[in-house]
């Protein structure tokens, strides 16, 4: 796929994967639009980069998705690539009935039916394009050992599914799956017991637009290639692993 003059909207663009992706479309020639939570913070996002077009738009919330969907295709008729990126991190424990699942933000909310719900928004559109459009999901090497991850693991299941219908049509559907990311979602991870460890967010988004520009449909970055291949061959002892890990 063309990794220039596309007109792209990025979830979760204000900071971390999101605004290193932002960045790096933007030097390969295409037009970004990101969308994020607080709007103070993409005001600072455009001071940095005056060329990006920013969009206040909580992703956990259906009719604020339907909403940018209606602004993005009215203020940018050519867009043709959707990068689900947004997503939070979340510790839910089942053995006391886990009344934090619905406390505050939703995982799956954000992490999973946002970026489901937005290529169902998208996806038509694209059909319509002349040019070759994606929807890029942004999810996780422990997609593949969802230890904490699961809503993750269910949008790698959903990128598979989407591929195969899309298979014949313009659009295009990729996977980026990255290790631990030196973030904010990533300090908050390391809050709460987590080793300092993580690859630039730079990384994720050269990553991305390489695994675009060579047709490489399930791009996984770094070290998330051994939790792949361990999770076939010693799923048990990597869940150990993670275990004590995750445990400090």
């Amino acid at each position: 796929m063309q990794t220039t003059k596309n007109t792209i909207l990025i979830t979760g663009g204000s900071s971390g994967i999101g605004l290193a992706m932002a960045e790096t479309f933007i030097k390969a020639g295409n037009e970004v639009i990101i969308c994020g939570r607080r709007g103070s913070k993409l005001a600072e996002v455009r001071q940095q980069f005056p060329q990006l077009h920013t969009r206040v738009c909580d992703v956990s919330k259906k009719a604020e998705r339907e909403e940018l969907f209606q602004w993005a295709v009215s203020e940018f008729p050519h867009i043709n690539m959707l990068v689900n990126n947004a997503g939070i991190q979340k510790e839910v424990n089942f053995l006391t009935g886990a009344p934090e699942l619905y406390e505050d933000e939703s995982e799956i909310e954000t992490n999973l039916t946002a970026s489901i719900h937005m290529a169902a928004l998208f996806i038509p559109h694209f059909l319509q394009q002349k040019t070759e459009c994606a929807v890029v999901n942004i999810t996780s090497g422990l997609a593949f050992i969802p230890l904490y991850c699961s809503t993750k693991a269910a949008l790698h299941s959903f990128s598979m599914s989407l591929r195969s219908q899309l298979a014949d049509t313009n659009v295009r559907v990729f996977e980026i799956a990255p290790p631990i990311v030196k973030t904010e979602l990533h300090r908050e991870a390391k809050a709460r017991k987590q080793s300092e460890r993580g690859i630039p967010a730079s990384e994720v988004a050269e990553a991305a637009i390489k695994a675009l520009k060579n047709d490489n449909y399930e791009a996984i970055v770094g070290q998330a290639k051994s939790l792949k291949g361990a999770s076939r061959i010693a799923p048990g002892f990597f869940h150990k692993l993670l275990n004590k890990v995750a445990a400090g």
